[in-house]
């Protein structure tokens, strides 16, 4: 695709660019939803709530309208990656011992082509926030299937309410793996021995309450003197760690002290595999019997061990603490639409949170509606018109947008597009977090920008260095000139390979090809400065008047695409 002068062009450009991409943002005034559903409204739709729209979903959208569109996503059933994994395990020699590969590929798959989209990007987004990750050395080495479960286990519950999400996840052997609780023992005075405190801290500061007392809008509290009011102190974090002793693994026909102290007792499925574990049980003689004080909760001292009674105590307190709206609904709101959302919309979100209409509350699949469909997301000229709106695409994201707007296609079936994570590829790859904190904090503040003193954040910048945004850069000219992956059975480049043949068909006439990239790659809003940029470039790249056309025609259509792939308005998602 072109020469090499334009490619480092290219590259060049897009490290200047990517470093000063418009950073996260925040939205302006309501404004009604429009009747109908232009092509370009369902396209920035698509991108806020898939992995990338398509020409075919575009008109998916235009037909149903978003609500009807939302309804028909949810009805779809939970697709098993634990499954999918299995049976590529079973018959790809490339990953015959490679759970995490398989997994990944799986995901690359889904992301690409599977229709559950919404599910999909549910499934994504709760990944980041109730963390669980393969960079932990047991779960990659002892059970990398059973991981792949707990992904599922996401995606299953992403329509349901909070209230069972959270307990699936508490009683998970990779969250008690991860998170350092499982066989988390009760308190020993002779010995010294206390609870484990991680998950008592983890699931108060980033699964459900945050740090700091909220208001219902999502705005911190201020005690007399001006300054925010902590949530919990360590007090309740050394409580709630009493209720969660007494957990470990599944043992068949009941807790034992043999299961007890096994290092891994029993969360091996049927078939021997390290997968689709049942979740943890409860062994009462290792539970806590003194009081336990929590968040202005207490469970009194008793003679009779009851964990399961009181892990739901604690579970019920998180889920109906006042934070717990209002937190969830800016943590949702970030991953999909914007990462500086205005109170009045985090209010609008945490409301259904608390009341789903129909006296529910936590019900996921309408707290997803309404961050989806509230005036402000769907207000593209007030999001345009608003320089603080948006926020900066994920890594993963900008690929698979690429992939589904041109048609990627795997030539061993497997999409094998493996080991993202590094600073020098993508800093991103699903289920890696290096902390409970996701790839990025949601705090995030970029130093040394304007941002702090505006009080606003840049979650994904976390991740942006000039390293990162020129590998970025060139595995997207890359990715448009032979494709990305590797064909790990014939090795004979790469393995996933997109499909310009429209584009080529359009490159005769670069206004058209521009007008399908606009919607495709920026929902329609394109600026005219880049737009401008883009055709001065392309023309320049002559069709030959006799002869064939094909080259010329091919060279112009995979530069406009790779130019727009790597400007700051493709990065930033508005």
């Amino acid at each position: 695709m072109g020469t090499a002068s334009q490619t480092t062009t290219v590259v060049g450009a897009a490290v200047a660019v990517g470093a000063a991409v418009a950073i996260a943002k925040s939205v302006g005034g309501p404004a009604a939803a429009p009747a109908e559903v232009s092509a370009a409204e369902a396209s920035r739709f698509l991108t806020q709530a898939t992995f990338g729209p398509t020409m075919a979903t575009i008109t998916e959208v235009q037909n149903l309208g978003f609500s009807a569109w939302l309804d028909q996503q949810m009805a779809m059933a939970p697709f098993s990656m634990l499954a999918d994994c299995r049976q590529r395990l079973a018959t790809q020699k490339p990953y015959s011992t490679n759970a995490s590969g398989a997994f990944v590929e799986s995901f690359w798959t889904g992301a690409f082509k599977r229709p559950d989209q919404l599910r999909q990007r549910m499934q994504f987004a709760l990944s980041q926030i109730f963390v669980v990750s393969r960079t932990n050395e047991r779960i990659e080495s002892e059970a990398p299937l059973a991981m792949v479960n707990y992904y599922d286990l996401l995606g299953v519950g992403a329509f349901k309410t909070w209230r069972e999400l959270i307990e699936v996840i508490t009683l998970n052997p990779m969250t008690g793996i991860f998170l350092s609780y499982v066989k988390n023992d009760k308190e020993d005075p002779a010995s010294g021995r206390t609870p484990d405190e991680n998950y008592a801290r983890e699931i108060m500061q980033l699964f459900s309450i945050g740090t700091i007392m909220l208001n219902p809008d999502g705005t911190p509290q201020l005690d007399a003197a001006g300054k925010t009011i902590p949530t919990y102190s360590h007090d309740d974090i050394a409580g709630l760690a009493k209720v969660f002793t007494g957990i470990s693994w599944y043992a068949p026909g009941g807790p034992n002290e043999s299961a007890w102290l096994s290092s891994a007792y029993g969360y091996f499925d049927q078939a021997g595999d390290k997968g689709n574990p049942v979740q943890m049980m409860y062994y009462p003689k290792h539970h806590s019997l003194s009081a336990k004080m929590f968040l202005g909760v207490t469970i009194p001292a008793t003679t009779t061990a009851n964990p399961a009674g009181e892990v739901k105590i604690a579970l019920d307190t998180l889920f109906n603490h006042q934070n717990t709206a209002p937190y969830f609904a800016k943590r949702l709101i970030q991953q999909f639409v914007t990462s500086n959302p205005t109170p009045a919309y985090v209010g609008r979100v945490a409301a259904t949170f608390a009341n789903n209409g129909q006296g529910v509350r936590g019900d996921l699949a309408a707290v997803l509606k309404a961050v989806l469909l509230d005036p402000e997301a769907r207000d593209t000229a007030a999001a345009q018109a608003n320089p603080n709106f948006g926020k900066l695409r994920e890594p993963i994201m900008r690929v698979t947008a690429w992939g589904r707007a041109f048609n990627v296609r795997s030539k061993n079936t497997h999409f094998s597009i493996v080991n993202t994570g590094g600073a020098e590829v993508l800093s991103q790859e699903v289920m890696a977090a290096p902390s409970v904190f996701n790839f990025w904090r949601a705090g995030y503040v970029p130093p040394h920008t304007r941002l702090g003193g505006q009080q606003l954040v840049a979650p994904e910048f976390q991740v942006v260095s000039e390293l990162t945004t020129a590998a970025y850069a060139n595995m997207m000219v890359n990715a448009v000139k032979s494709g990305v992956g590797t064909n790990l059975i014939s090795y004979s480049g790469p393995d996933v390979l997109s499909d310009y043949t429209d584009e080529i068909a359009l490159a005769g006439t670069p206004e058209a090809l521009l007008d399908r990239l606009n919607l495709l790659l920026f929902y329609g809003q394109m600026p005219t400065a880049l737009r401008s940029q883009i055709l001065t470039v392309v023309n320049g790249i002559k069709i030959p008047t006799t002869g064939s056309t094909t080259t010329a025609l091919t060279n112009r259509a995979k530069l406009a695409i790779t130019l727009c792939l790597v400007s700051g308005d493709f990065v930033t998602q508005r």
